[in-house]
């Protein structure tokens, strides 16, 4: 059985693959065919079905979601790391609202079963936990290099800016978007659920953190300095995971 990762040229390969997007073309000719992207826990694959496109069926005793693009770093230590970010906040306030979204079973679950953008950066299983990690960690460093920034709540900010994509993506192996995914987005969705547990924070704090979390794929929204620091953060963090680099 051969993972998409070992996949090479002129070679015939047997393996066991998930669907992740599937659409039905013609050729030139009027024949028809498959454009399929093919996903397992190694990586993903454009592909064709030429002949037999009636013929698709699933594997038999194959549990789709183990077959998703599969996080590289070790998902115990990045809990960890998130952990010691939450620990680091001071402000009752932000750390209370931030220990109200973590101590979610269920959401720190998805942290590691979705990434953090489906067809785009950290586009695997585990990936929001690492983004997450990710975005925090720079933000932390950056508030010890610029004392004049509120170090609270751009850390919550960080921490909490993609916690919508636990309530619009599901696991693996295509991480569809749910109902309210496809129509309010991660960044609506992440301000309704940390707004839900933000209310006994104080007015202000809670329109800030609120502010900083909506605006973080806006730069021209970002009205604060740590709302602007979050989006090149969240930015920074993108573009170091997923541009090329030399060999």
């Amino acid at each position: 059985m051969s993972a998409i990762a070992e996949l090479a040229e002129e070679r015939v390969v047997e393996g066991v693959y998930a669907v992740a997007r599937k659409r039905r073309l013609r050729t030139r000719g009027g024949a028809p065919y498959l454009a399929l992207e093919l996903v397992d826990s190694s990586g993903r694959i454009d592909a064709r079905v030429w002949h037999d496109v009636e013929l698709l069926e699933p594997a038999p005793d194959t549990d789709p979601v183990a077959l998703a693009p599969a996080l590289r770093r070790d998902a115990y230590e990045l809990d960890g790391f998130l952990d010691f970010l939450a620990g680091e906040l001071v402000h009752p306030g932000l750390r209370a609202v931030v220990a109200r979204v973590l101590d979610d079973s269920e959401l720190r679950r998805l942290l590691r079963a979705l990434p953090a953008s489906p067809n785009g950066h950290h586009g695997y299983a585990g990936g929001l936990l690492e983004h997450t990690v990710g975005v925090a960690t720079i933000c932390r460093e950056t508030a010890q290099l610029h004392p004049r920034l509120r170090t609270d709540l751009l850390l919550g900010a960080a921490l909490l800016h993609d916690v919508g994509r636990t309530v619009e993506l599901v696991p693996g192996p295509a991480f569809a978007q749910t109902a309210e995914g496809k129509l309010l987005g991660h960044v609506h969705l992440g301000l309704r659920l940390v707004e839900e547990r933000a209310a006994g924070l104080v007015t202000d704090v809670r329109t800030e953190l609120l502010h900083a979390i909506g605006s973080h794929h806006d730069a021209r929204a970002a009205r604060t300095a740590e709302a602007a620091v979050l989006y090149h953060a969240n930015q920074l963090d993108a573009v170091a995971a997923t541009r090329p680099v030399s060999e």
